[in-house]
């Protein structure tokens, strides 16, 4: 080759180098569009593979909606299925919903967070100032934070290595409890080795996928193995800002962030008021808790109320609950677990925040306080931009759906709810529905998952800061 003549790069390094440069530019820029980026494309690559005959149980190629709408239901750690998960994938398949939950639960921001750093070489600024605002527990509003915030930027690191560490530890933990209980089951010993730490996942994720065909039911009068599923749903749904702090301050009360007092106390109180409610409105129906003993039906009671909550597992069919318990199901499911959780909803410190909102408007405050703190109104415009907008997206996919099926409106309200809140119960419609219907019920799933405030992070990295005020004029609400 002569001098001052140089080599054409290669096509394909050309295309690779600058794919590379923009996925680092955008990672860095803007990390909450990366993160969406990064989940739908998840969601692509699992529906690959759950398309490849090897998944199937029969070999055979699995229709594209079915593919498509268990790789979001596997990523967003839903668990509403359309077709029978325990008889239609292989084991292949299995191993790939066990993969595709755990790096679903590590949340959008935090696989973005990582997979960014793995990228840019280095966690940038921009990127831990979102990164802290969405995982801190004192977050008062959507954009960066400050010094006086229990997570600040130099924990950033430590989190993400708490959300890796604490998945892998309650998981293992999970899975050894329940090895006992399922061979006390009559499971076989070596058949066990495999469902425990799948149910285990299932529950600390908040999935509730099942990889018999009998489901929890095999275990419905186990109740060492329906208390530690309960176990491991709850600290699957407290978040990981709340294991953060209480991993620092568990003995220390008083010095729990507020968030972490408001995620507990508000998850307890929903557990104890909705199995007492279920308890009151099922004790008296043959076809759910009328035929059970004492014992069996406050069990039962209590563990609908952890699973309404973003569990997913179903003892009792939920088509026949009274239609009084199928909508108390529908609000807890609605509401979800905490923020920065494995769980889905609006979240518990949002329904936290507009209850102590009109609270201290009902007591003529001027400002919303509780624990002797004072929570910034910004934090309640985002509660309820979060409350609506997340019955907008019910609403919408609601009549959508029943336009489509002309199914029972009920039914269709209850699962497009749990698809919303990645909850994952089902009144057996999911299963029944068409093409169309299962292409509306699995946006409506990313759309839960994703979280309005990643979305709304999202579109607001093109937003300007307006330097004026207008004039004010108070329209007569109410």
């Amino acid at each position: 080759m002569s001098e001052g003549v140089r080599a054409t790069p290669h096509p394909l390094r050309t295309l690779g180098h600058r794919l590379f440069e923009l996925f680092r530019t955008v990672a860095q820029n803007s990390p909450s569009r990366f993160a969406i980026f990064v989940f739908v494309g998840l969601i692509l690559i699992f529906t690959g593979l759950f398309s490849l005959p090897i998944a199937s149980s029969n070999g055979q190629v699995t229709a594209f909606a079915d593919a498509l709408f268990t790789a979001v239901s596997t990523i967003c750690v839903t668990g509403l299925a359309t077709v029978n998960m325990a008889t239609h994938w292989s084991p292949f398949g299995h191993v790939l919903i066990f993969i595709g939950v755990q790096i679903g639960a590590m949340g959008v921001l935090t696989l973005a967070s990582i997979l960014g750093l793995v990228i840019s070489r280095r966690l940038g600024l921009r990127a831990k100032l979102i990164a802290a605002s969405d995982t801190n527990p004192l977050r008062s509003h959507g954009g960066p934070v400050n010094e006086s915030q229990t997570v600040r930027l130099g924990d950033i690191g430590a989190l993400l290595r708490v959300v890796a560490l604490s998945t892998l530890v309650i998981e293992f933990v999970v899975a050894v409890l329940l090895y006992p209980g399922m061979l006390a089951s009559g499971i076989e010993w070596n058949v066990a080795l495999w469902e425990a730490p799948f149910y285990a996942a299932m529950a600390f994720t908040n999935t509730g996928f099942t990889p018999n065909v009998e489901g929890v039911g095999a275990f419905a009068d186990n109740y060492w193995v329906l208390l530690v599923l309960m176990g491991g749903v709850f600290l699957g749904s407290i978040g990981f800002p709340v294991i953060f702090a209480l991993r620092r301050e568990l003995w220390h009360i008083r010095r729990w962030p507020l968030h972490t007092k408001l995620t507990l106390i508000t998850t307890t109180t929903l557990f104890v008021v909705g199995g007492l409610v279920f308890l009151g409105l099922e004790f008296n129906n043959p076809a759910t808790l009328g035929s059970l003993d004492a014992a069996d039906t406050t069990m039962q009671s209590f563990f609908l109320s952890a699973m309404t909550r973003s569990g997913g597992f179903a003892v009792l069919n939920m088509s026949e609950l009274n239609g009084s318990s199928q909508i108390v199901a529908m609000m807890l499911m609605f509401v979800g677990g905490g923020s920065a959780s494995t769980a889905g909803g609006i979240k518990v410190t949002t329904l936290a925040v507009i209850a102590l909102a009109v609270w201290s408007e009902a007591k003529g405050r001027n400002s919303t306080q509780v624990f002797r703190r004072r929570i910034p109104s910004d934090v309640l415009r985002v509660a309820l931009s979060v409350l609506a907008w997340g019955s907008t997206i019910v609403a919408v996919s609601t009549v959508i759906i029943l336009q489509i099926t002309k199914a029972d409106v009920a039914s269709v309200l209850f699962d497009v709810i749990s698809g919303f809140a990645t909850v994952g119960l089902s009144t057996g419609l999911t299963e029944t529905l068409p093409d169309s219907a299962k292409y509306v019920l699995a946006v409506t799933i990313v759309m839960g998952r994703v979280g309005t405030v990643t979305l709304a992070a999202a579109v607001a990295a093109t937003s300007r800061s307006q330097l004026y005020s207008l004039p004010v004029e108070r329209p007569i609400v109410g």
